[in-house]
C-alpha cells in the first residue's frame, strides 16, 4: 500500500523527529533562543511519544568544522535522554532525507505523518520539512518547538512558521498535540 493510499484510509502513523539537538548549536555566541522553554518542550513530546509508542526518531548532523562526527560538539544535548528503541539517523545535509535511510525507517514503520521539532530554524528545520512534503509526508511543526541561535531568532520562527504553513505544513504548539489520539 502506498504512503498517499494508507493516508487516505486515515490510517495516519505518526513518528517524532527531533532535529540537531547537539552540544555545539548550544556554544553559538550567540545562544539558542528561548533554550530552556525548547528542551522542556521537546522533553515533553517526547515523553508524550514513549508514553503511546510513537516512534522518536532523533536527527544529528554531522560536518568538518563544528559537528564533526564523534566529537563533544556533536553529541545531543545532555539533557536529551534518547531510550534503547529511540532511532538515531546520522545526516550530512540540510534536509534530513537526503542521503540517509530516513524514509526507509519510515517506510518500514508505515509512518505517514510527521511532528518535527529542534534546530535551526531556517535551517535544517525548513530543509526537513520541505523535504518530507516533497515526498508526500503530512508534516505537522511544532510551532513552539523550534529554534535558533539567530539574533533575529524570534522574527525567523514567527517567518518561517508561516512560509512552512503555505507549503503545506501544518502548525500546532506542544500543548496541541496528543498523540494518544493518532493512529486510532
Amino acid at each position: 500500500m502506498t504512503l498517499t493510499e494508507l493516508q487516505k484510509m486515515n490510517q495516519g502513523i505518526y513518528a517524532l523527529l527531533v532535529i540537531d539537538v547537539q552540544q555545539g548549536l548550544f556554544k553559538k555566541s550567540t545562544h539558542i533562543y528561548r533554550e530552556a522553554e525548547l528542551l522542556d518542550n521537546i522533553n515533553t513530546l517526547v515523553d508524550r511519544a514513549h508514553l503511546n509508542g510513537v516512534p522518536v526518531l532523533y536527527i544529528q548532523h554531522s560536518d568538518s568544522i563544528n559537528l564533526v562526527k564523534g566529537s563533544l560538539n556533536w553529541q545531543l544535548h545532555p539533557d536529551l535522554h534518547p531510550q534503547h528503541a529511540d532511532i538515531i539517523i546520522h545526516k550530512q545535509h540540510g534536509n534530513a532525507f537526503e542521503d540517509t535511510n530516513l524514509e526507509n525507517m519510515l517506510r518500514v514503520k508505515n509512518v505517514t505523518s510527521l511532528v518535527v521539532m529542534g534546530l535551526v530554524t531556517n535551517g535544517c528545520v525548513k530543509a526537513t520539512c520541505l523535504g518530507a512534503r516533497q515526498l508526500g509526508y503530512r508534516v505537522i511543526l511544532i510551532s513552539d518547538g523550534h529554534s535558533s541561535y539567530s539574533k533575529d531568532a524570534s522574527r525567523l520562527i514567527e517567518e518561517w512558521n508561516q512560509k512552512l504553513k503555505a507549503q503545506g505544513c501544518e502548525l500546532k504548539a506542544v500543548s496541541e498535540i496528543d498523540f494518544a489520539k493518532y493512529g486510532e
